[in-house]
């Protein structure tokens, strides 16, 4: 996947071959925020003028920008997969919840 970073805010990069342009969508909003270039430059030019003008209707409006995440979430996995990582959390002398942790920070990093 592709992501554009501007003043701690991610943007996914896709191109759009109707228009034949690239097309970025800021991630983690409570609204929809896009912007379109035709080089990484004009991406990151758009990017930082779609981004202030969510934050200051935002503002105007008295709402939070970003999502609130509270750090919980439901998977749905496989029982046998459950089994193997129950076993695995075990043998380590780590939680199920730690182990999956652990996986999912290497999962984000690369």
């Amino acid at each position: 996947m592709n992501v554009m970073t501007v003043d701690g805010y991610h943007a996914k990069i896709e191109c759009d071959e109707e228009l034949d342009l690239f097309r970025g969508e800021i991630l983690g909003l409570n609204g929809g925020a896009d912007f379109y270039g035709k080089n990484p430059e004009d991406l990151r030019t758009e990017f930082k003028k779609s981004l202030q003008v969510f934050l200051e209707v935002c503002n105007e409006k008295g709402i939070e920008p970003r999502k609130h995440f509270s750090g919980k979430f439901n998977l749905r996995i496989p029982p046998e997969l459950h089994e193997q990582l129950a076993i695995a959390a075990q043998a380590e002398g780590k939680s199920i919840n730690m182990l999956a942790q652990e996986a999912l920070r290497i999962r984000v990093a690369s």
